[in-house]
């Protein structure tokens, strides 16, 4: 056999509907050589026995309040026993045997410090969403020309280049957007990988989008290389909702889901206040206090042994 061994990575919390998809999906791939490791937040829906019939190599069990997704990849890294750890979420089901070795292949190059897969929304997704996954993912996709763009739903990284660093377990948002933006800073090359396809996709509440919105906004805060000025009320909230609301209604109307407008409607404008305001709170935060102290993740087990799926 010829494949190297990856480790894959994956976290879950109470999603035992798409568990019974996934698991089944990892046995399945073709490429073998690969061991895993299941890290879950107390899931009370049946998820852990179907994750304990995978017999995975390690399977660690975490309360909700303990959850800090850089900590639980830190520590899936260090738990890895191969040099390429591939991260997956319980609810992004692979499409197809081929979805593993796209992701490992792309990282055999020591000049490549990350790589992420495509996304496809579920059927049931709704259509302010749905444009998201397209301008993301899609065969056009927006995000390329973007300055910066990353996905850890499903995605892998090098162990190496991760033991320089880690991710920084003091950010509770957009710590794999952190992470491989410094990889980059470094020298190291970020790559999108299309053939390796997952079925992901969320309908936030307006409530939920407001949420997650503030997060990555604050965290955005610390690595934004502009002024503190460059988000405000008319560019970020009034300009940013409107131009969203005419890309929007372009999406729906060529998706027939003109009807859907409305929603999405409300969904932008949540999303932009929060932005705004995730925003001038993580710059008072990460730009008041000192992030100078070094950032290191816990120590990497040095040995790489090799392992295979039967």
């Amino acid at each position: 056999m010829n494949d190297l061994p990856v480790t894959i990575i994956l976290r879950s919390f109470n999603e035992g509907w798409a568990l019974c998809e996934t698991l089944p999906a990892l046995q399945a791939q073709e490429y073998k050589n690969w061991e895993l490791i299941v890290i879950d937040s107390g899931s009370t829906d049946g998820s852990v026995e179907l994750i304990r019939d995978t017999r995975p190599k390690h399977f660690i069990q975490i309360t909700p309040p303990e959850y800090n997704p850089a900590r639980v990849m830190n520590q899936g890294m260090q738990l890895a026993r191969s040099e390429c750890g591939i991260f997956l979420n319980a609810d992004a089901t692979p499409q197809g045997n081929h979805w593993l070795r796209p992701l490992a292949e792309a990282l055999l190059d020591p000049k490549t410090a990350a790589v992420f897969g495509r996304q496809i929304p579920r059927p049931d997704c709704q259509a302010v969403f749905a444009h998201d996954y397209e301008r993301c993912f899609g065969p056009d996709r927006e995000s390329a020309r973007w300055e910066h763009f990353f996905s850890m739903a499903s995605s892998g990284i090098r162990k190496d280049i991760w033991a320089k660093r880690g991710f920084d377990e003091r950010m509770q948002y957009s710590e794999d957007d952190d992470y491989t933006r410094w990889c980059r800073a470094q020298g190291w090359r970020v790559v999108y990988v299309p053939e390796s396809v997952v079925i992901h996709s969320h309908n936030y509440t307006p409530a939920q989008a407001y949420k997650r919105n503030f997060g990555e906004a604050r965290a955005l805060a610390a690595v934004w290389p502009g002024k503190r000025t460059d988000f405000n009320f008319a560019r970020t909230v009034l300009f940013g909702w409107l131009n969203d609301a005419r890309r929007d209604l372009w999406f729906c109307v060529r998706t027939h889901r003109l009807r859907e407008w409305p929603h999405a409607l409300r969904i932008r404008w949540q999303q932009r206040r929060a932005k705004l305001a995730g925003f001038k709170d993580g710059w008072a935060v990460y730009r008041r206090n000192s992030r100078t102290a070094p950032i290191n993740p816990p120590a990497p087990v040095a040995a790489t042994v090799s392992f295979e799926r039967k």
